[in-house]
């Protein structure tokens, strides 16, 4: 008899000597096992000791000898058998659903539910992605953004609470999503949530909310993946409260891709210990198939659904650009498991996209562009000689000082991270006009901008302004206050939550309240994109966007695009956008650019594996335009 047992998290293998062969010896070592100090007891510590201990028992089985298993690897076993079971029925669900077969005593239920227990009612599509989540119990929803993917997720919540399943929701997700949690909870459940905030602050003060109130439960936990990175132990603490279960949602699940990336593996340490789990991204497979692997393994952390002989030929296939053969592996083992909402499914009013507006540079700007745009010219026939990482670094600074000049030509007072390359080259008349800029003249955009927003504002409109740049942020706010409105501003430095030398007007939450309010006289929002791009609703209110700048960022720029344009408040009316482009610049191929991508992903985001192409966000978008605009034919680095 061959006896396995757990002893301080190492599998142990026991074996009856005169029964055990050569060949099984081998066997374990292969598999890492080691012998005791004794010489009998064969010992490993697996990273998955249920996986090692089904593969040994197999084994064992296969070999005709006869083995017992503790209690303890009993209970695994036993677990990981009902767990298998569960997810085999929720990829059979998930399968039926849809195909269109839906239960009927289920659908009359959550009808009924939804009918008479919650005040906002589901669209048609909200509802299908519902009855989704409902029947897989640990699912995905990779709608697109503005689909209404928070109000899917919490009639879902409020339905398994009213079924005694559930008695918390936990959101883990960038900040920005904190506000439209907490208001879209009370617009959807009909009352405001008892919820508490973990994350950022105080440590010591939030570290003793996860133990205060101990014998109560709020309705609401949120926090972020940077704090959850720091927590994760007092989390899963807090998920193991006697009698408290928790709905762990992941909200932009794609933060967490990365295959052993620290906020990945914060989330994967506490998924276990919710009673339920849900993920949500609009982008689930940015770049490769192997981005759903943390995704899942997320969803059902006892048993993965992508099994590690999967992953490696999705790999495989991957690395071999053969995407139909990833695709049938993946779509085997999770297709079932995710619902996709498409944007053609939404049943919104049209995106007006105007023609980019195109405005002559002012005489001092322009000089300043043209000097700019010669020396890197010029410089770029040297960069043959450097080292590869050097002539990349100062690729990047050059694309930076062009966008800098189109943007507000006094950026370029400002150093750049890695790069202190002088274009100016002791040019005294060049450095005293970018000095004294604003003394000399307005920007063209500028003007052209304050033309656009009276002509809006002469229709009551509300107007959100993107750029890429704070001090041009701040120039545009400084402008618009000029002219007897009023603006707000939002950037990377604009607080989350209220601090003690704040005030509540402040935040970042509070700003965009504010602006969305129809009756506060704040018509104007000013807005970077990396800080505003995503978890923001502007729709409601705003149907106006005016892109100031652009960078290469695809992701940001439809994001952006996103958030005026959304379920909820975009049906009958349709969205306009407005591009400011100075004659003969940089800013025709960042345009281009942007849109030649978002196009891309508009003919194969609607599969249900939206792979959006390999480089569709890549980091290096502006060391390739370097290249398609400057280097020279003979230059090979």
């Amino acid at each position: 008899m061959i006896y396995l047992s757990e002893q301080d998290d190492h599998l142990v293998v026991d074996p009856d000597l005169e029964d055990f062969a050569p060949r099984n010896r081998s066997q374990l070592a292969y598999w890492g096992f080691i012998l005791d100090n004794d010489g009998r007891r064969y010992l490993v510590r697996p990273n998955d000791p249920i996986e090692m201990v089904v593969k040994v028992t197999n084994y064992l089985e296969r070999c005709n000898l006869q083995f017992e298993l503790d209690l303890s690897l009993s209970q695994l076993i036993d677990k990981r058998r009902k767990t298998e079971e569960a997810i085999s029925r929720s990829l059979d669900l998930g399968r039926k659903l849809k195909d269109g077969f839906v239960s009927e005593v289920d659908e009359s239920d959550f009808l009924s539910f939804l009918k008479e227990d919650i005040p906002r009612r589901l669209k048609d599509h909200q509802y299908k992605s519902a009855l989704h989540l409902l029947t897989v119990c640990n699912g995905a929803n990779f709608s697109v953004p503005g689909s209404g993917k928070t109000t899917v997720v919490l009639s879902v919540f409020e339905m398994l609470r009213r079924q005694g399943i559930i008695d918390a929701l936990f959101v883990v997700g960038p900040p920005s999503c904190f506000g439209p949690w907490r208001d879209e909870y009370e617009e959807v459940i009909g009352e405001p949530p008892t919820q508490v905030t973990l994350a950022g602050g105080n440590i010591e003060d939030r570290h003793s909310k996860y133990f205060s109130d101990i014998n109560s439960v709020r309705d609401l936990y949120l926090t972020s993946f940077q704090t959850l990175h720091r927590d994760w132990e007092k989390v899963r603490t807090l998920f193991s409260r006697q009698g408290i279960r928790f709905y762990l949602v992941v909200d932009e699940a794609h933060y967490i891709k990365q295959i052993d990336g620290a906020w990945a593996t914060a989330v994967l340490n506490v998924s276990k210990f919710a009673e339920r789990r849900c993920i949500l991204t609009g982008t689930p497979f940015p770049k490769s198939y192997s981005d759903a692997f943390n995704l899942f393994d997320f969803l059902w952390p006892e048993s993965p659904p992508i099994s590690t002989k999967d992953k490696n030929r999705i790999a495989f296939y991957m690395r071999r650009m053969e995407f139909d053969q990833a695709s049938e592996i993946l779509n085997s083992a999770v297709g079932p498991l995710f619902y996709r909402v498409r944007k053609k499914d939404l049943g919104l009013a049209p995106q007006v996209f105007h023609d980019p507006t195109l405005v002559r540079m002012n005489e001092y700007e322009r000089i300043v562009y043209d000097t700019i745009l010669d020396k890197i010219q010029i410089t770029s026939q040297q960069d043959y000689s450097r080292d590869l990482n050097l002539a990349l670094r100062l690729r990047r600074g050059r694309m930076m000082r062009l966008r800098q000049c189109l943007s507000y030509t006094k950026l370029l007072t400002t150093a750049l991270e890695d790069y202190d390359e002088d274009l100016l080259e002791n040019d005294k008349s060049l450095a005293s006009i970018i000095h004294n800029y604003d003394k000399l003249e307005t920007p063209g955009k500028l003007q052209t901008l304050i033309q656009i927003i009276e002509e809006l504002k002469g229709r009551s409109e509300k107007i959100v302004i993107w750029s890429n740049f704070v001090k041009t942020l701040e120039l545009i706010q400084k402008t618009v206050i000029k002219l007897g409105l009023q603006a707000h501003l939002i950037y990377g430095a604009t607080p989350l939550e209220k601090s003690e030398d704040e005030s509540d007007n402040l935040t970042r939450e509070n700003i965009i309240k504010n602006f969305v309010d129809p009756d506060s006289g704040v018509d104007i929002l000013v807005a970077n994109p990396a800080a505003c791009a995503e978890s923001i609703s502007l729709h409601k209110t705003c149907s106006n966007a005016v892109y100031y700048d652009l960078s290469y960022n695809c992701a940001q720029y439809l994001q952006s695009l996103d958030r005026i344009h959304r379920v909820g408040g975009s049906e009958d009316k349709p969205s306009f956008y407005y591009f400011l482009q100075y004659e003969n610049s940089l800013d025709q191929d960042i345009l281009e650019n942007v849109r030649n991508k978002a196009e891309r992903m508009s003919q194969i985001i609607d599969q249900d594996y939206p792979i959006y192409s390999l480089d569709m966000f890549d980091e290096d978008d502006e060391i390739a335009a370097y290249m398609r605009l400057f280097a020279s034919e003979s230059q090979d680095i």
